[in-house]
């Protein structure tokens, strides 16, 4: 990554792509593969940089992500 700020931007971009499980041929049609891929490539990317996909959303959005009961 460039900076820290090329970063930030990514994971921002990422909150707003679909999930996985929620790219199907129904919502995207022949899209489907092609979306499924750049949402696959951009999780790709935020590993590479040590970040973990699973967590952007709530390091971005920290109040709408729900409290852990743990």
């Amino acid at each position: 990554m460039a900076d820290e700020d090329t970063l930030q931007a990514l994971k921002i971009a990422f909150t707003f792509m679909p999930h996985p499980m929620e790219i199907n041929k129904f919502e995207y049609g022949d899209d489907a593969d092609r979306v499924q891929a750049q949402v696959k490539f951009v999780r790709e990317v935020l590993t590479h940089h040590g970040v973990d996909p699973e967590e952007v959303s709530g390091d971005i959005n920290p109040d709408s992500e729900p409290n852990s009961c743990y």
